[in-house]
């Protein structure tokens, strides 16, 4: 008999046929390991854990749950994402998993994890400023005038200036850096 919150998993000595319990501890630490390798669609370049999407793992009546908050609510790639999830965690021998989707609280960029950030910096996208911090766009919108300005993700310049409020996606503006002049995109914070 399995302890609650366990579920069995067969031995992998050979020729051995006893089942071995693996605990609600050992399965949610699975699927952190499983999910920590799902890519978002849109942000290639980041995991969904690294992304701050994924916002709890946990047991609940004896299925494992993965609690998604997706960027927007709108979010176009949330179908793409949970069948990502379910792929990866079928993978890690989880399959019984349940991806439950919730808006409340509402995703913010300061649930990037660091190392996310500096991903997007590396995969050529400038990372959102902490704190929902807004950059200054003059003459564009005064509901969003900081004073902050957003840095080149290839040469670190901060002579930038914006080009488009939307950038390859609606969470994205387009810039353009004044120093190197190539154009980037800019993960708006909020």
């Amino acid at each position: 008999m399995t302890a609650p919150g366990a579920f069995t998993e067969a031995s992998s000595s050979p020729g051995e046929t006893r089942e071995a319990p693996i605990h609600a501890g050992a399965k949610i630490a699975r699927a952190w390991q499983a999910l920590a390798g799902v890519l978002d669609p849109e942000l290639p370049a980041l995991s969904i854990v690294e992304l701050g999407i994924v916002r709890r793992v946990h047991i609940d009546d004896s299925t494992l749950v993965v609690d998604v908050t997706p960027t927007y609510s709108g979010c176009p790639a949330i179908e793409a994402i949970q069948l990502a999830i379910h792929d990866a965690l079928a993978e890690a021998g989880l399959a019984d998993a349940r991806v439950a989707i919730g808006l409340a609280p509402p995703w913010t960029t300061d649930w990037i994890a660091p190392e996310g950030k500096r991903r997007l910096r590396d995969f050529g996208i400038a990372p959102p400023h902490a704190g929902g911090t807004r950059v200054d766009i003059t003459g564009i919108s005064p509901l969003r005038r900081s004073g902050a300005a957003v840095p080149c993700p290839r040469c670190a310049s901060t002579r930038t200036r914006l080009l488009a409020q939307f950038g390859s996606t609606a969470c994205k503006a387009q810039y353009r850096c004044d120093a190197c002049l190539e154009p980037f995109d800019y993960f708006k914070p909020h």
